[in-house]
């Protein structure tokens, strides 16, 4: 009969040297990159509100009411005299005809005034300031959010701003105030800047640059706000719109902490304990308060 000689685990047995379990640390399980949107809606958006102008501008024909036309060589596009639009546009009554904001009317029914009115711009600068203002910050959003969410963003922000600007003319002691008329997307573009300020705070983890994120866009944001103390400027639907895309930000733009994976990029027998949950305690907070203001306000 033979011998085998004793294996090394087993000599160190017999020499009474004891085993230590080594806890392994579970295989790190990455995410897969962000989905990325092709921005489509908000290029639309600006040819809507371009094509829109043109056709204001084509209802308000400028020669066939007045001999002080600005540019006269673009015929019935030509525009209204400095004195009258010193923004180069059409006359508040074309706007009105089109459907700029109006309380009285809105009052008598024409509620679909207060959207409306986001399509329409007083004049060539006005239209200039926005749209730079919307493809600079819109196209952003859209590329990591996706067009629904930009879309319902544009139009509830649009919406806001028209509805605190008319309440703002139903409460005011000026004189006439009630038929003033009010155009313009920037009720909707402070809706995509109170959404960018709120989706900051909200997914506050993922940032690698914070407090330099923060404090630009606090500067795009006071500087936006300043100009709403200019002469004819509605600043009521400034803060309106803000306020609607910065509460429906917290809500509609909430993403996973870092760190997050989905359970279906997890591989089979992965013990789920090592899982990051989806989203922190103070996320739930924050969507759950700005969800109770958006049903309340």
């Amino acid at each position: 009969m033979g011998t085998w000689p004793l294996s090394s685990n087993s000599k160190r047995e017999k020499e009474g040297v004891a085993y230590i379990p080594v806890k392994t640390t579970p295989p790190r399980i990455c995410a897969p990159p962000p989905e990325t949107w092709f921005p489509w809606l908000v290029p639309l958006i600006f040819l809507v509100d371009v094509s829109a102008f043109v056709f204001t501008m084509y209802v308000n024909n400028c020669p066939a009411h007045s001999n002080d036309c600005f540019i006269p060589s673009l015929g019935r596009y030509s525009f209204e005299s400095p004195s009258q639009n010193f923004l180069v546009g059409p006359t508040a009554l074309t706007l009105q005809k089109l459907g700029a904001l109006n309380l009285k009317l809105v009052e008598d029914g024409e509620v679909w005034r207060l959207i409306s009115c986001m399509w329409l711009h007083v004049g060539v600068l006005h239209l200039l300031a926005n749209m730079i203002s919307l493809l600079f910050v819109g196209v952003r959003l859209e590329k990591e959010f996706g067009f629904w969410k930009i879309g319902l963003l544009y139009l509830f922000s649009g919406f806001g701003g028209s509805l605190a600007s008319a309440i703002s003319v139903k409460y005011s002691n000026k004189e006439g105030a009630s038929l003033t008329t009010s155009v313009g997307a920037s009720g909707a573009l402070f809706g995509l800047l109170g959404a960018m300020l709120s989706e900051l705070f909200t997914n506050w983890t993922i940032y690698a640059n914070k407090c330099a994120a923060l404090s630009t866009l606090i500067c795009v944001i006071a500087l936006n706000m300043a100009l709403g103390f200019l002469p004819h400027v509605d600043m009521s639907s400034h803060v309106g719109g803000f306020l609607s895309g910065y509460f429906l930000g917290f809500v509609i733009l909430i993403r996973p902490q870092f760190g997050y994976v989905s359970p279906k990029h997890i591989p089979r027998g992965y013990n789920l304990k090592n899982v990051k949950p989806k989203y922190k305690s103070y996320q739930y907070v924050l969507w759950i308060t700005a969800f109770v203001i958006l049903i309340i306000g």
